[in-house]
């Protein structure tokens, strides 16, 4: 009934008037519990410290669940396993009656991560489990046992973890089913506020006159406001994807205030170091920094680019966006590149979308009609390498243009995807998901509904083109929102009392590690 009525409503007012229907937790106190790889792990760790104190001999096993972990008793210590772990005040769900059991401790986050007790029986020679599990259910009695690391278990440990684990020989085995190679994150960020920033790119407009003749999301400010998204995008990098090795953040040397520069797992990188004597700088144009990313140096085979206005949106393995074998996958959006021809009119991605069809075309004869959702998007350094080689042309031009450009083409956004697919390197993927606009008065509902079911695997908020209010209106619906859905930091953000001072120039910092 609500959104039904908002179409009565000035198009000025409906944004406002949608928020102040739907409110988004804005009064709510920020929640202290750990983010789920922590809480998996200090469910874990509690309960193998109950178990040992009561003398209760264990071994780690895997489990079909991502945020779960798995432990083996000896049926014959059922009991025994049950009364020390009541004592310790665990919280029990029988999974499996009297065979699995999950337990989670109070302060350790959701119940849902918790550990998974199996109770095993002995048969003849064998140890048997009571149910399936990724390698085996059912192993000799003898089979060695081994102290092996957190990630043996599953791509969902907590990083940095320095506990081992006692297990079998035998679940030390990799699937080929798992993804065993290194991913990378790379992500693009500006701050359109910064005025010196703001002085090149106005002296960069008056460089390149014919930006006037093209569509207004060409250069528009909204594409370059920093309303916060990177701080709570990587926050859901930490507390969903914990099994990301490295960040890379390009920028044009800037960096955000929050950051912690110190970080191993963490490398600021220029648009200097990736251009190196290509292109011109300093670009305005996202497509042309986009056609650099693979130069990154140690950037690993495998990678995941993400805008800093798309987050994951719940727990995800590596496999939602790798195959084990290493093809990347994609996920095609019901949205259709337009088969009209090209105009100077029309906004940059559909212009861009228009320019990958052609090349597709003409390599492959083949015609793409698909956009891709706004995901994060897999990718692979070879790649992008080849298409720089094989394009080289179309990758050089889009690299020159300051601004977006007609002409320019989407590397990493589309291009990739439909070349990587028909070379043998991708296949499709599915993927749970939400795209919606700031602007659209249906946001709030949105993440209304969001931030209670937290049901998708990732989700973008984009701006496209919005008015000073708007901005103002959307900002205030974000901030809101995104703490809300992630209040814990991040591993990459710096303590309060050692935040750098802002617009730190990446030249004055000192240098940081690689790995």
């Amino acid at each position: 009934m609500q959104r039904r009525l908002l179409p009565l409503v000035s198009e000025s007012r409906r944004l406002r008037i949608a928020r102040r229907l739907v409110p988004l937790g804005s009064r709510r106190e920020a929640s202290t519990a750990p983010d789920p790889a922590t809480a998996r792990r200090e469910n874990l760790d509690r309960t193998l410290d109950t178990l040992t104190s009561a003398g209760v001999d264990w071994f780690r096993i895997p489990v079909s669940s991502l945020t779960n972990t798995g432990v083996a008793v000896d049926e014959r210590d059922r009991a025994r396993a049950i009364a020390a772990l009541s004592g310790g005040n665990a919280r029990f769900e029988r999974v499996v009656p009297g065979r699995v059991l999950r337990v989670s401790w109070p302060g350790a986050g959701n119940p849902a991560y918790g550990c998974e007790i199996e109770f095993w029986r002995r048969e003849g020679e064998t140890l048997a489990g009571p149910r399936s599990n990724p390698v085996a259910d059912v192993i000799a009695a003898d089979e060695p046992e081994i102290v092996v690391a957190e990630p043996v278990f599953g791509p969902f440990g907590s990083p940095g973890s320095p506990r081992r684990y006692r297990t079998r020989e035998v679940f030390t085995m990799v699937s080929p089913d798992r993804v065993a190679f290194p991913i990378d994150a790379v992500y693009t960020w500006v701050d359109g506020s910064d005025p010196a920033w703001r002085a090149r790119k106005l002296r960069a407009l008056r460089e390149n006159g014919w930006v006037a003749g093209t569509n207004e999301q060409a250069a528009n400010d909204s594409r370059f406001h920093s309303r916060d998204e990177l701080r709570y995008s990587l926050r859901s990098l930490h507390a969903y994807a914990p099994w990301i090795r490295h960040v890379y953040l390009v920028t044009d040397g800037q960096i955000p205030a929050w950051l912690d520069t110190t970080r191993r797992d963490l490398t600021v990188v220029t648009h200097r170091e990736i251009f190196g004597g290509t292109g011109r700088l300093p670009t305005f144009n996202s497509q042309a920094i986009e056609s650099r990313l693979h130069r990154i140096p140690d950037l690993s085979e495998h990678f995941l680019y993400l805008n800093d206005d798309v987050f994951l949106g719940r727990p995800v393995a590596p496999e939602l966006f790798f195959t084990p074998g290493g093809l990347t996958r994609f996920f095609p959006s019901g949205a259709l590149v337009s088969s009209a021809p090209r105009t100077a009119a029309d906004a940059p991605a559909d212009s861009a979308g228009k320019n990958n069809r052609q090349l597709i075309q003409s390599a492959f004869g083949r015609v793409l009609t698909r956009k891709m959702k706004h995901t994060p998007h897999p990718s692979r350094r070879s790649v992008l390498a080849e298409i720089e080689q094989r394009f080289a042309g179309e990758v050089e031009a889009t690299a020159a243009h300051q601004f977006r450009h007609p002409d320019d083409i989407a590397l990493l956004s589309s291009l990739q995807q439909y070349y990587a697919y028909l070379t043998g390197r991708a296949a499709p993927g599915q993927i749970s998901y939400l795209y919606t606009d700031l602007a659209d008065p249906a946001t709030p509902f949105h993440l209304a509904r969001l931030l209670h079911r937290r049901h998708l695997d990732a989700f973008c908020l984009n701006d496209t083109a919005s008015g000073p209010d708007e901005m103002a209106e959307q900002a205030a619906m974000l901030a809101e929102f995104l703490p809300a859905y992630l209040p814990a930091p991040s591993r990459w953000e710096s303590p309060p009392r050692s935040t750098p001072s802002p617009r730190t120039p990446v030249s004055a910092l000192r240098p940081v590690e690689a790995r």
